[in-house]
């Protein structure tokens, strides 16, 4: 049995990702936090590539700012790849703070999950 906090998103992830999958109509917005940045990927899985990536080391800032500006970047470079509909990945983190404003901030950006 999971005991570690760690161990226990990793097998949340799984969870997660045997459910989700990304198409080039509709890729995968893959989200990871880190103690320090927060990351965001819209991914093809059928073809295994990164079509846009955002994360908050570039973008100089930390906290639930960094996660709104890193929602709204993505959201940014989704729109201008042609991208309009996207499956949510969180990654095994709850639905709560950084996670959560980013997702605000990239539907308000335009993308559709």
């Amino acid at each position: 049995m999971p005991t570690s906090k760690s161990i226990k998103r990793i097998v949340r992830h799984n969870r997660i990702r045997a459910k989700i999958s990304g198409t080039i109509e509709r890729p995968r917005l893959s989200v990871f936090k880190s103690n320090t940045a927060i990351y965001a990927q819209l991914i093809n899985d059928d073809t295994g590539t990164t079509i846009a990536t955002a994360d908050s080391r570039k973008l100089k800032v930390r906290g639930v700012e960094a996660a709104k500006a890193v929602g709204t970047s993505i959201a940014t470079l989704g729109k201008g790849k042609g991208v309009e509909k996207v499956a949510f990945d969180r990654g095994g983190f709850i639905y709560t703070g950084q996670i959560k404003t980013l997702a605000e901030a990239a539907r308000e950006g335009g993308l559709q999950f």
